[in-house]
């Protein structure tokens, strides 16, 4: 059996902080910083606080995923990601579905900027379909595919661009193991706690434990932890059931 250390397993989570402003996000920062691998920001907060709150989490030496989930013509979201290198963030995305040369381009001026600046490159991750979206949403908008061979077709398609991994549901992480290996970067949304399932706008989820057991690199929590009693108490189940996710896994 594996001995997994509560480190290990706390640096597997990020947390989404999908708080209405700066303030109610600092003081999520504080409460969660030290309990958590890394702060997920998004549209709301990032349009409400802009590139400040990147800075506060950065003083807190947290690490940061922007998720803003880039999609326009190749040379605009290549611009977008200097722009985000340039603020320190640790990892962020770009919709696969914008095509190969997008995410290629984005790829190349991220890596040709921190090569020149002495910077960290960050993870670049493509999004393959919502967790939001399942088979009948798909149709609806006129793919053929259902939700598994679109994010298999879209993943495949983001890593020969150079992309270093996915944002993709708990339910599409075995096909995509075993159609790209392991060195795959695989963050997985939609989390839920088995403790306490949240009824939500999420389609296709599993437990931490479930997802972490199935292969995924990171899991990515939000209202089981903002919603909960006590928060930090929510997190550190969070925790536990990524260890024993990883311990059987």
């Amino acid at each position: 059996m594996k001995n997994i250390s509560n480190s290990e397993a706390a640096d597997k989570l990020i947390f989404a902080l999908d708080a209405a402003g700066y303030d109610e996000a600092v003081s999520w920062i504080d409460i969660l910083s030290g309990h958590v691998g890394m702060f997920k920001v998004g549209f709301e907060l990032f349009t409400a606080a802009g590139p400040k709150i990147i800075d506060y989490i950065k003083q807190k030496n947290q690490r940061v995923f922007l998720d803003l989930k880039f999609h326009d013509i190749p040379n605009t979201v290549a611009r977008a990601a200097e722009a985000a290198a340039k603020m320190g963030v640790d990892m962020f995305n770009v919709h696969a579905s914008g095509g190969s040369k997008m995410i290629r381009d984005t790829v190349k001026a991220v890596e040709t900027l921190t090569e020149k600046d002495g910077l960290v490159k960050p993870v670049i991750l493509a999004v393959t379909v919502l967790t939001s979206l399942n088979d009948v949403d798909l149709q609806e908008i006129g793919f053929a595919k259902n939700t598994n061979d679109q994010v298999l077709h879209l993943a495949s398609l983001a890593n020969a661009a150079g992309a270093s991994g996915v944002v993709a549901s708990a339910q599409d992480i075995v096909k995509l193991r075993s159609g790209l290996g392991n060195d795959f970067i695989i963050v997985t949304p939609g989390i839920r706690s088995s403790r306490e399932p949240v009824k939500d706008d999420q389609k296709r989820t599993l437990s931490a434990t479930e997802a972490v057991k199935l292969g995924a690199d990171y899991i990515v929590v939000g209202r089981p932890i903002r919603q909960a009693t006590d928060p930090l108490a929510a997190c550190e189940q969070i925790v536990k059931e990524i260890s024993e996710g990883m311990t059987t896994g």
